[in-house]
């Protein structure tokens, strides 16, 4: 049967002690926050852990959950924060890798979509540059340019205020168009202002 229950209703319902209120969540979100998880660790072994413990932990701190956020937007912060811890553990930076592709189109933005070499180039190219960049830019660029989440709601997963996320994206994407620079089809330097990284940007998202 289909639950029509809300998000902070079913929330509500499991800290009352509705035993399948939490399963119900979980299910609706588990493809969201399976993509966070995977994006944050590009490791599928370490996502899955790492989404374990934050299904964990989420079930039994669900009464700190207090609706001023969206319950989505809870989960997505307990899942980063679960992946990050499982990587501070094992001493190694997290890379993501961020697709080199117009979400629209579905066309590489940086090179020849037809040249299947030089779209594996940039994949590997995007890797390294993501892996350079420090922790805290990585993540604000993942959740915002990759993921898609708007300026805000960055801030309320990553628990850092707005002003911040903007800081670290544009710092990020900096460091992006410089590294990215080389792999435009002019090849021409100059032009590494206008390298950024697919998604949404400064604008608002």
């Amino acid at each position: 049967m289909i639950d029509d229950r809300s998000d902070k209703e079913l929330i509500a319902a499991h800290v009352g002690g509705d035993p399948s209120a939490f399963e119900v969540l979980f299910t609706r979100h588990k493809d969201r926050m399976w993509a966070v998880a995977l994006r944050t660790t590009s490791d599928p072994e370490e996502a899955a852990d790492g989404l374990q413990d934050a299904m964990i932990s989420a079930f039994r701190g669900a009464g700190s959950y207090r609706g001023d956020a969206a319950v989505t937007t809870w989960l997505h912060r307990v899942v980063v924060n679960a992946c990050l811890d499982r990587m501070r553990r094992r001493r190694s930076r997290p890379t993501v890798p961020l697709p080199g592709t117009d979400p629209e189109s579905g066309h590489d933005t940086l090179a020849d979509p037809h040249d299947a070499i030089s779209a594996k180039e940039l994949s590997i190219e995007l890797e390294r540059a993501l892996a350079d960049l420090s922790q805290d830019q990585r993540m604000a660029i993942v959740l915002v340019d990759v993921q898609g989440y708007r300026v805000d709601e960055a801030a309320t997963i990553l628990g850092v205020p707005s002003g911040t996320i903007k800081s670290r994206c544009a710092r990020g994407r900096a460091k992006l168009a410089l590294r990215l620079a080389p792999l435009r089809p002019s090849g021409n330097p100059d032009q590494h202002a206008d390298v950024t990284p697919p998604g949404p940007q400064e604008d608002g998202r």
